[in-house]
This record gives C-alpha cells, sequence and structure tokens, in this order.
C-alpha cells in the first residue's frame, strides 16, 4: 500500500526549534515544548504559545514527527522525531549558513523616532542589569550542569546584557552632555543676543 500523502515539509526556524526540543526530551507534548522553550531559549529565540502548536501539527503531518496518546490520565499528545526528523535536524545543525540577525529593541525604536534618552535610559540600565545579574547567577550556580552549546549560549546571552549596559550608559551620558551644551548655549543666547541685533540695526540719523 503506497505511503499517505505527506504535507509541505518546508521548514522555518520554528519548526526546528520544536524538533530540537523534542529530539533533547526524547518525548514531548506541545505544552512540554512550549514551556521549555520559555524556560530557556526566550532571550534570544522567543516564539509564540500558538505558534509552538501550529508547528508540532505541521511537522506530524509533514512526517517528521509521531504522534501518540498517552495512557490513562490526562491522555496527552505526546511526540516523537521519526527517522525523517531526525535527519532533519541533524541536516539543519549542520547548515552553517549565515542569516542576518533578528534585533527587536524597542527601546532603540524610540531613540530613533525621537524618544528622550534621559526618560528611557535609565528603565533599560536597570532592566539590563537585572537580567545580567541573573544570568550570571545561573552561570555560576549550574553552569557545570549544562552542554558546552549550552554554556555558550548562556556566555552570549551574558555579554550581550554587559554590551547594553555599556550601550545605555554610553545614551545617557550623551544626553547629560547635550543637555549641559543647551544650557550653555541659552545662557550665552541670553547676553549676547542684544549686543548683536543693536550691532546690525541700521543707524537711522545717517539715512
Amino acid at each position: 500500500m503506497a505511503d499517505s500523502p505527506r504535507a509541505d515539509p518546508r521548514l522555518t526556524t520554528p519548526s526546528f526549534l520544536v524538533l530540537g526540543f523534542v529530539h533533547q526530551l526524547g518525548e514531548a507534548s506541545p505544552y512540554d515544548v512550549k514551556v521549555e522553550a520559555a524556560r530557556t531559549v526566550a532571550p534570544f529565540w522567543s516564539m509564540p504559545h500558538a505558534q509552538v502548536y501550529a508547528q508540532c501539527d505541521r511537522l506530524v503531518a509533514a512526517g517528521l514527527l509521531s504522534e501518540s496518546r498517552q495512557a490513562g490520565g490526562r491522555n496527552r499528545r505526546l511526540l516523537k522525531l521519526t527517522a525523517a526528523g531526525e535527519a532533519a535536524l541533524a541536516e539543519w545543525l549542520a547548515d552553517s549558513t549565515f542569516v542576518p540577525v533578528e534585533a527587536r529593541e524597542r527601546g532603540i525604536l524610540k531613540l530613533w523616532f525621537g524618544g528622550r534618552p534621559e526618560v528611557h535610559s535609565p528603565v533599560q540600565l536597570d532592566a539590563h542589569r537585572d537580567t545580567l545579574a541573573n544570568y550570571e547567577e545561573m552561570s555560576a550556580s549550574i553552569g557545570e550542569l549544562l552542554t558546552r552549546g549550552q554554556r555558550e549560549a548562556l556566555e552570549f546571552g551574558i555579554r550581550y546584557e554587559r554590551m547594553m549596559i555599556d550601550f545605555w550608559h554610553w545614551v545617557e551620558q550623551r544626553g547629560e552632555g547635550d543637555a549641559d551644551r543647551d544650557s550653555g548655549a541659552g545662557a550665552r543666547g541670553g547676553t549676547d543676543a542684544p549686543h548683536h541685533r543693536d550691532a546690525e540695526l541700521p543707524d537711522a540719523e545717517g539715512q
């Protein structure tokens, strides 16, 4: 009997995120994948919950995941990689093609459109310092339990937060410097302006 037709197997990064977590967990429900993604990779690759469930359906239809029901209890839907799924994940992991970074920093977007640095810098600095502290605590407490790749991803997070702290500190200092220059220019303008206006006015008696 011929195999049943499969859905379009074209894959995206979210597809491989699901395949990767099912592979790491051995067997997982869509909910397990959602929780694990939020707990681990969300800082550098966030994925809406609805997209996790949609990808699971798509990968099952494409023959890259197999599906079964947990006996008894909650009758959970459990997923496993098929041989085709294992091969697709391995091929993706071996592909070194560069993909441009998708940076989405709302604070920087606001700066671009004229947001005031003195308003945004303190908030951004506090947030990035808190995140850095969390990452450094994680590195100290569970770093030895992570795989090499997971430690490297955590190190990326630590370096990224340090870079963002340095950037927003620079923005804050520039804002303070601009305020000082504006204040100085205003003071000079208040004393010099009358002198320049008088000098440029024509002599009425000489006309």
